[in-house]
């Protein structure tokens, strides 16, 4: 069980990243890089959290991200793009109109484990550190514990082409979504400091 575990650590490792970014986040690699380096553990994929205008659609694919950001959002970034969705027609698709929503996501985590008393102890140290909405997601073929923050934002925000808040709404989302950025990032740290 251990050769095994450890040579799926070494495969995974050793894999070309597949997140439609291509890297890992500035603000969590040297969480990654703490954790990955611990013989009973090793991430499978990680967000610090981020800011996204997505189209409003059940279907995953191709072009649904209409804008990401890792990091602070400005107002002006996000009115700038809010503006380019309707005038650019990016909410048109095949004649109908799709309505864009904006999400603010909390820093996740997924980190694969070797026992389940492992996963029991970095569950314990990211409760501590301020995880609270994180558990044990799989243990057939491989131990997962998935760590998330709970700082969230998700709303429609543009219909049929219009965009549905005002200024002050715009200003109010971006101040609440950086407020919820640095508590992931903080969060992060705190955890690091644990391991």
């Amino acid at each position: 069980m251990k050769n095994n575990f450890l040579q799926r650590k070494k495969d995974i490792l050793s894999k070309l990243d597949k997140s439609s970014k291509k890297s890992w986040d500035e603000k969590i690699i040297s969480l990654c890089e703490k954790i990955n380096v611990l013989e009973n553990y090793y991430t499978t994929s990680s967000c610090s959290g981020r800011v996204v205008l997505i189209v409003d659609n059940s279907k995953k694919g191709p072009g649904l991200f209409v804008q990401v950001w890792h990091d602070l959002v400005s107002f002006e970034e996000l009115k700038k793009s809010l503006e380019n969705c309707t005038e650019r027609g990016i909410s048109k698709s095949l004649g109908q109109r799709k309505n864009i929503i904006f999400k603010q996501e909390p820093v996740i985590l997924h980190v694969a484990c070797k026992s389940l008393e492992d996963a029991r102890s970095l569950l314990d140290k990211a409760k501590l550190a301020g995880w609270k909405k994180s558990g044990i997601i799989s243990i057939s073929k491989r131990i997962i514990v998935e760590l998330n923050g709970t700082e969230k934002l998700e709303f429609p925000i543009t219909r049929d082409g219009e965009i549905l808040v005002n200024n002050d709404f715009v200003k109010v989302i971006v101040d609440k979504s950086n407020e919820n950025l640095k508590k992931s990032w903080e969060k992060i740290k705190k955890l690091k400091e644990r391991i």
